[in-house]
């Protein structure tokens, strides 16, 4: 029997999919390629954006003429299964609007992933799954064949930012058990993965009691998982190089995880620090709980610390009572820090968030203005940064063959840039030393 999977959104869902993906192949199925081949269909969404849903909405009206037209055909059904945010926060009603889909199954209901496959292969049908939430952590999840795994380590989140849906999609913080994380570890370096990344809604505010009552017991927080993490790998002599982690929330992050990664070599000189906004009053009305000075004090620290870093961030435009005085904070701030890139956007209402029904929207037309001029100041902020580094030799992992050309090889540094050289297959899935030689567009070009 035959699987597919569409997967929408943040790297989190992209690791839960790999795992789920895990039990097909442990069953004996295969991968379809396509779902006009499929008998199991799953389908990971997103609710952070609006746009994203719609994009879901459209995909299930296509499933519905799809079963339309396998079962004209007589070419065989398939079994839908909407999971993920979107399944979380519109739960029944998603069933309802789209009669395709066969099971909607919420973010704390993915152990029933098992049971729904068994009903596949015996052609019958689950009537009812325990709605009661689970809080469980996917095992392993990878793709066969890479060398980069996502490896989660808590998920929820806590801070209710005003304009964002997680906190009611994936629930409160919950952190992983120290020592799953290092099995995984292990049973990843057993096959081959070189670079891994620790994954969690604010993977700042990771904590693990190590007593099991008491108010004596002791924590683990993240800058010492990370040592743990550096520790572990050495010690068993592991194949993984690289350690990244994201997302990572600017109030949590400490001079104690700066120094660990300063300290340890296997620890990415790159950090993702979303910012969102330059305009103090902007980012207490997004109830992100700290100030611009606050910020940029943290990126100081950083870059005392650890002076190769490459910073990257994301920042929203338009938020409600937004003014031209706090867009040209968001625009002096981008000024000030250089990051190497940003993901940028324009605020987007969110349904049963605080900032939804905030007075002083801002007109659609404005936001996309402000977007625009922000994504051209930024563009030239990354060449100028990046431009900085041609010349310079760095260590990369060679990830595959380059789409543009078969000659060449497209590598990725620790600041995670992409980088093409010319070189032989065989170094696939190495460490190399490239020179950099040229940069062109985002992507260098270098030499071994």
């Amino acid at each position: 029997m035959k699987y597919f999977f569409e997967t929408y959104g943040c790297q989190m869902n992209k690791a839960e999919s790999a795992a789920i993906e895990q039990i097909f192949m442990d069953r004996g199925w295969q991968d379809a390629g396509c779902a006009e081949d499929a008998d199991f269909i799953v389908i990971n969404t997103c609710s952070v954006r609006a746009t994203a849903e719609s994009r879901i909405a459209g995909r299930l009206g296509w499933f519905t003429t799809l079963r339309r037209e396998r079962q004209k055909a007589g070419t065989g059904d398939f079994t839908l299964v909407v999971t993920g945010c979107m399944a979380e926060r519109l739960k029944d009603d998603l069933k309802k609007q789209f009669k395709v889909v066969d099971y909607v199954v919420g973010t704390f209901q993915r152990q029933h992933f098992t049971e729904l496959i068994e009903a596949a292969e015996n052609k019958t049908r689950i009537e009812y799954m325990d709605e009661e939430p689970v809080y469980s952590f996917a095992p392993l999840s990878y793709e066969k064949g890479t060398f980069q795994a996502y490896v989660p380590i808590m998920h929820g989140c806590n801070n209710f930012c005003t304009y964002c849906i997680v906190p009611y999609v994936r629930g409160r913080e919950v952190s992983r058990n120290p020592d799953e994380i290092l099995k995984e570890l292990d049973m990843l370096s057993e096959r081959g993965v070189r670079e891994i990344t620790l994954l969690g809604q604010n993977v700042n505010s990771y904590m693990w009691k190590t007593a099991d009552s008491g108010d004596d017991g002791s924590f683990i927080d993240f800058p010492d998982l990370m040592q743990l993490i550096a520790d572990h790998l050495r010690e068993t002599s592991s194949s993984i190089g690289w350690v990244r982690f994201m997302s990572s929330h600017p109030k949590d992050i400490s001079e104690r995880l700066i120094d660990v990664i300063a300290k340890e070599r296997v620890m990415c000189r790159h950090i993702h620090l979303p910012v969102q906004h330059g305009s103090t009053r902007i980012l207490q009305a997004m109830n992100r709980r700290y100030t611009r000075e606050d910020y940029l004090a943290k990126v100081r620290m950083i870059r005392s610390k650890l002076p190769d870093v490459s910073l990257t961030t994301d920042i929203m435009l338009g938020f409600p009572g937004e003014t031209d005085e706090d867009f040209e904070e968001a625009v002096s701030l981008l000024q000030e820090v250089k990051y190497e890139a940003a993901f940028m956007y324009y605020y987007n209402p969110r349904e049963g968030t605080k900032a939804c029904t905030m007075p002083d929207q801002i007109p659609m037309e404005v936001k996309k203005n402000r977007l625009a001029k922000v994504i051209d100041i930024q563009l030239a902020i990354n060449r100028a940064e990046m431009s900085k580094r041609v010349g310079t030799t760095t260590k990369v992992l060679v990830e595959c063959v380059s789409k543009d050309n078969e000659n060449e090889l497209l590598g990725r540094t620790e600041q995670d840039e992409h980088v093409v050289f010319a070189a032989d297959k065989s170094l696939i899935g190495s460490f190399v030393d490239v020179k950099l030689l040229e940069l062109t567009g985002n992507t260098f070009k270098g030499t071994l």
